[in-house]
């Protein structure tokens, strides 16, 4: 069996405004598809997905992003319509909970890691990604299966920094994993970096996950307060089911 990991981030990389809640944690979750079930089902099922509720040219294709559907940017302002929002909502849910996927997150307290390494902590990002890495040689060890990773390109300096990054676990493996099992599990000796305006349906739901996965596990966790909307518990119970046990989340 061969997958493929879609990695998207929720936060950023940086260590300023730490009081406020939403700059202090950075989430980094990782969907995981088998290649031959995302090619005939999965991508074929979003595309439709997107078409009946944002009609589209194929060649100028709308690409979900959770940012643009909150704010009703852009195509998704159909969404104020209520009736139509509710269709999307009813419909998305289902497309969640109906797929075949498994899902990580990898969540760091910036706050508290700049505090315990100070000026040696470790790139956030790099850190999650690393995490993350672990959790998805464990699983495809378990699956007796191989795969790679592609992840949502971040900018021309940013993505030559996560290929280092990424080079440095499958050649140097980490404290826990050896360089040799890590390449044992992945196909690839380097990271793959696609931008938004591909189209690649993998990375748009990793997009559309990777708050709510976040979030769902700070709030189970007791990290943060539970303020969700009627469609965010909802959410939260579609894909909950979906976390590779046991290694689909982690905080640090």
């Amino acid at each position: 069996m061969r997958f493929r990991l879609y990695v998207d981030e929720s936060g950023d990389h940086t260590y300023k405004n730490l009081d406020i809640t939403s700059r202090r944690y950075l989430g980094l979750t990782g969907i995981a598809i088998e290649s031959d079930y995302y090619r005939t089902d999965f991508q074929p099922s979003f595309e439709a997905l997107k078409q009946r509720h944002f009609p589209h040219n194929p060649d100028d294709p709308v690409i979900l992003h959770r940012e643009d559907i909150y704010n009703r940017r852009h195509e998704f302002g159909i969404l104020s319509d209520p009736a139509k929002n509710v269709l999307w909502e009813n419909d998305f849910i289902s497309f969640v909970s109906g797929v075949k996927y498994e899902l990580f997150t990898v969540i760091l307290d910036k706050r508290k890691h700049r505090t315990n390494y100070g000026s040696a902590a470790i790139h956030p990002y790099h850190l999650c990604l690393t995490f993350l890495l672990e959790r998805y040689r464990g699983f495809l060890n378990n699956k007796i299966a191989r795969g790679d990773v592609l992840a949502e390109s971040r900018g021309k300096n940013e993505d030559f920094e996560l290929r280092g990054a990424y080079r440095k676990v499958y050649h140097g493996g980490t404290y826990y994993i050896s360089a040799q099992q890590f390449q044992r599990a992945l196909t690839s000796n380097e990271i793959k970096t696609k931008g938004k305006s591909s189209n690649i349906a993998g990375l748009q739901f990793a997009d559309l996950l990777a708050h709510p996965s976040k979030m769902y596990i700070l709030q189970s966790q007791g990290v943060v307060a539970n303020t969700n909307s009627p469609f965010g518990r909802r959410l939260y119970e579609a894909f909950r089911g979906k976390y590779s046990s046991p290694y689909g989340q982690k905080i640090m």
